[in-house]
């Protein structure tokens, strides 16, 4: 399935490039998707390019293997794996625990308005499976657990996950180049292999990584956005470091 061509199992796409890029080129960024109604960045398979576009199309293609809609499919795993504060943000819904967002200047502190955004109910329903779910420490925790201990993948499909040759210079994960697997930053370099991911977005910003041989679960999250991007990371970065340098990993 993952080396099938999208077009597959999304036959009313219409742009060309869906005859040739591959489920497992959207999974691990490396389709070349910058925009679904423009070219892509480059021939897939051979570049990294990170594409919030290319994780809406895994969530229809979800939608149409399972016959149900993407939020209905997570928030039921969700559920099944006893994640009680992890959901997907639905627009004009009750959002349970859902704390406010800010963007920071230099000089301001300004609560993120969400209608302001201007998301359509269709544009939205595209982001969630990139960007749109709602969680906390001790969900995400659970999540790392079971994920790296064979509680929700089959072994060859986590191997798959974590093993990949597409390279991603995000120097917030990592002070060199890693690999990009399913939706995950791989660390192989010295002092252990790592991995998890950042993001930031909508008065948000993460880092969550882990060490497998040492069962550390590194979660960091901030509800404060800067809008300068040199220093939008700036304590995700500092507590990696700290961590990394510390005993807890070398001992």
């Amino acid at each position: 399935m993952l080396d099938q061509p999208i077009k597959t199992y999304l036959a009313d796409l219409k742009q060309q490039w869906a005859d040739t890029v591959t489920v497992h080129q959207l999974l691990n960024m490396s389709a070349g998707i910058v925009n679904l109604e423009k070219p892509l960045a480059f021939k897939p398979g051979t570049d990294f390019y990170y594409s919030n576009p290319a994780y809406g199309l895994l969530g229809r293609l979800i939608e149409k293997i399972t016959g149900k809609k993407y939020i209905e499919v997570a928030n039921n795993l969700f559920k099944k794996l006893k994640m009680h504060n992890t959901y997907c943000y639905e627009i004009d819904k009750p959002n349970n625990g859902l704390i406010n967002g800010y963007w920071l200047t230099k000089d301001s502190i300004e609560l993120v308005n969400f209608k302001s955004l201007n998301f359509t109910d269709e544009s939205w329903s595209s982001f969630i499976p990139a960007g749109g779910i709602i969680s906390n420490a001790i969900d995400l925790n659970i999540w790392d657990t079971k994920l790296h201990n064979g509680e929700i993948l089959q072994t060859k499909s986590y191997m798959s996950m974590i093993n990949s040759p597409i390279i991603d210079s995000d120097f917030t994960f990592s002070e060199k180049k890693s690999n990009y697997g399913y939706g995950v930053n791989i660390n192989e370099d010295e002092p252990i292999k790592y991995m998890g991911h950042s993001g930031r977005g909508i008065g948000f910003v993460s880092l969550k990584f882990y060490v497998p041989a040492k069962k550390l679960d590194v979660i960091i999250l901030e509800n404060t956005y800067y809008r300068d991007n040199t220093i939008v990371y700036h304590f995700e970065k500092e507590i990696r470091q700290i961590i990394m340098n510390s005993n807890l990993v070398k001992k």
